[in-house]
């Protein structure tokens, strides 16, 4: 059995930089249809039982197992004018896709903290990578648990180790979800349409 889509919990996570309470509550709320563990999980995608765990997924500047570098982190850089930090979400590849792929999704998350920081879906299959601090033009961005439809970068501690989970879900049709989609709806439209997935976990340090 593999791995459920996330499902943020209200307590336990840590949260990303700029959260807004009201919009976090609203998404851990609608996000308990789902379970997020590391074991036996209630995701089914399309009743089909067990999901193929066949996809490759590395990064040319991330290494599995190893602590996510600074850049794609809270602390990736020096805060400017505005008190903010210049961050960037990673570039990522992919293969081994089934024949009938239709659309890839992208989910990042947390799965001690049960928090997720990034979801992009209506991937072309086609393309095989995602460049670093790119959203192509082809893919929406659906909130993540701060409420935000972008890539929320990690906070790392070093007495606190987590490891952070770049998970690519090959689709059987794309979700056709706007913009800024409701996090439990992103991840039940990934869970209904997932036929494969795969996985490249860092931050284990």
């Amino acid at each position: 059995m593999f791995p459920a889509l996330p499902s943020p919990r209200t307590t336990g996570a840590r949260r990303a930089p700029r959260t807004s309470a009201g919009a976090l509550t609203g998404a851990l709320a609608a996000g308990t249809a789902l379970t997020l563990t590391t074991g036996c999980s209630l995701f089914a995608p399309g009743q089909n039982g067990d999901m193929p765990d066949d996809i490759n997924v590395t990064s040319p500047l991330m290494q599995e197992g190893r602590p996510l570098p600074e850049a794609y982190t809270c602390v990736g850089s020096e805060p400017g004018e505005d008190g903010e930090r210049d961050t960037y979400s990673p570039p990522l590849s992919w293969s081994g896709l089934p024949e009938d792929t239709a659309s890839l999704a992208l989910v990042v998350d947390d799965p001690e903290a049960a928090e997720v920081f990034w979801i992009l879906y209506d991937l072309d299959p086609q393309s095989g990578e995602l460049r670093q601090d790119t959203v192509p033009a082809d893919a929406r961005q659906g909130l993540n648990s701060a409420g935000e439809a972008s890539y929320a970068p990690p906070c790392p501690e070093e007495d606190d180790p987590h490891g952070y989970r770049f998970t690519v879900y090959a689709l059987d049709t794309p979700l056709d979800l706007p913009e800024g989609a409701e996090l439990s709806s992103t991840l039940e439209a990934i869970a209904d349409r997932a036929i494969a997935r795969g996985s490249l976990v860092t931050g284990t340090e």
